[in-house]
């Protein structure tokens, strides 16, 4: 039993009497709820976007040719004039931003950012270009949990930093539904280590805006149950396909994206450096020419076409992979706001499509799972966040070795290829950020 002195020294200890502590505590809660909130209407806000724009491509199949450059024109020119930091997926900003001292550059973390992304998110979503709301949303929750740090008592044990690791991991949480993810997610990719005092904000954070996500949407899963049925020692064999052709391709994706986002060389890299419209009407024209000859699935996050491969409503799909991957690589080129975490599990849906004829008819849901992890993987190098991504869309634990192991190999495939994309594109944030200050 505990005394009466021991017991006043735990209470002291936890400063369960402490008013301001219980003051933060309080701000945190309301910040992560609101981050939760926030990160739902951008869903709402993206996935109207994405239909809208389906629902004008099907009325009228010459659209996207005007309205995708345009909108590029447009998004970027917003964009550069008023919000630089809002261009690309929001993670390299946030890890960027988790690496400088207390005073974070309002550049990449603030609300105005976060509201920039969220219209200008949506927007490139409504013009057709192949980009994802997870990255932004990362992004958003990190501006939203830091702008609360104003109102925490002095002394309170949770610094500008955390709460941006917070945030960004309650933003992932939040749009994808996967609280579990969240929390692998920040220690995984954000922050690299997971401090002590810091856990609990974490956890908090993602529990609570996970919370008023649910409530908000129900307990659904991003692509839907995946049956898989029962899963034996002859997955082995697709676990190495998988993991090999995956690897290697989605290293090739990340090496892209990488060495795109510095200096590209001849007539393109002019185009790019002295005309950036004309150079986001460029790539608004390929994204669009690529929807054009593959009947529009070039288009948006990729979320419906996948929807209808995983349901059997598509079977002349072969092209769907290599259409995704090189629609995603110029909407990213393009410098419009919008992140690759959902066409990268795309365009892992579309490669399991394209091996289907390797391996027995049974195992068809299986290797769609498996090469979604595992490109996943690869383009981010964050092969947890990417297996548990995937599992928490299985309906079966029989596949959750299976699922780490093709992320595994191939995010170590890919590293052959690559450096991590989003540890070297904040670095380029941060080296930026220098040169401007």
């Amino acid at each position: 039993m505990f005394s009466k002195q021991e017991l006043l020294t735990a209470i002291d200890t936890a400063k369960l009497a402490d008013f301001d502590a219980w003051r933060g505590r309080m701000f945190v809660w309301l910040a992560a709820a609101t981050t939760g909130l926030v990160i739902v209407l951008f869903t709402w806000l993206a996935e109207y976007a994405n239909t809208l724009f389906f629902g004008l491509q099907k009325s009228y199949g010459w659209l996207p040719l005007i309205l995708t450059p345009l909108t590029g024109v447009v998004i970027v020119w917003a964009t550069r004039r008023w919000f630089a930091s809002a261009s690309g997926s929001g993670i390299p900003q946030t890890i960027a931003a988790l690496h400088t001292h207390e005073g974070v550059p309002s550049s990449l973390i603030s609300l105005k950012v976060a509201v920039a992304k969220i219209v200008l998110g949506a927007g490139a979503l409504a013009g057709g270009f192949s980009t994802g709301r997870e990255g932004p949303s990362v992004q958003i929750g990190a501006s939203i949990m830091h702008a609360f740090r104003r109102f925490l008592p002095t002394g309170f044990s949770v610094s500008a930093r955390h709460l941006i690791l917070a945030g960004g991991a309650a933003g992932i949480s939040a749009a994808f539904n996967t609280p579990l993810a969240g929390i692998i997610f920040a220690i995984e990719e954000l922050s690299r280590k997971f401090e002590q005092k810091t856990n609990g904000i974490i956890i908090t954070a993602i529990v609570l805006s996970g919370l008023v996500s649910i409530s908000l949407q129900g307990n659904y899963t991003y692509f839907g149950n995946l049956s898989v049925g029962i899963i034996n020692r002859e997955i082995i064999i697709p676990v190495l396909v998988c993991g090999l052709v995956c690897g290697v391709l989605g290293g090739v994706f990340s090496r892209t994206l990488i060495e795109s986002s510095g200096r590209l060389s001849g007539r393109l890299g002019a185009l790019r450096k002295l005309h950036p419209l004309w150079w986001a009407a460029f790539c608004g024209l390929m994204v669009a020419l690529l929807g054009a000859i593959s009947g529009g699935m070039a288009h948006g996050s990729g979320y419906i076409a996948t929807q209808e491969m995983l349901n059997g409503d598509i079977t002349e799909t072969w092209h769907y992979a290599p259409i995704k991957y090189l629609a995603t690589i110029f909407s990213y080129l393009s410098g419009v706001p919008g992140g690759i975490f959902s066409p990268s599990l795309s365009i892992g849906a579309g490669i399991g499509n394209d091996l289907l004829p390797l391996f027995a008819s049974h195992l068809a849901t299986a290797i769609y799972a498996l090469c979604m992890a595992g490109f996943l993987a690869a383009a981010t190098q964050a092969p947890l966040t990417s297996f548990i991504i995937v599992m928490e869309m299985i309906d079966g634990h029989e596949m959750v070795t299976s699922l780490m192991a093709v992320a595994m190999i191939a995010s170590i495939v890919s590293r052959l290829f690559s450096k991590p994309l989003y540890a070297t594109l904040a670095e380029h944030n941060m080296s930026s950020n220098k040169t401007s200050a």
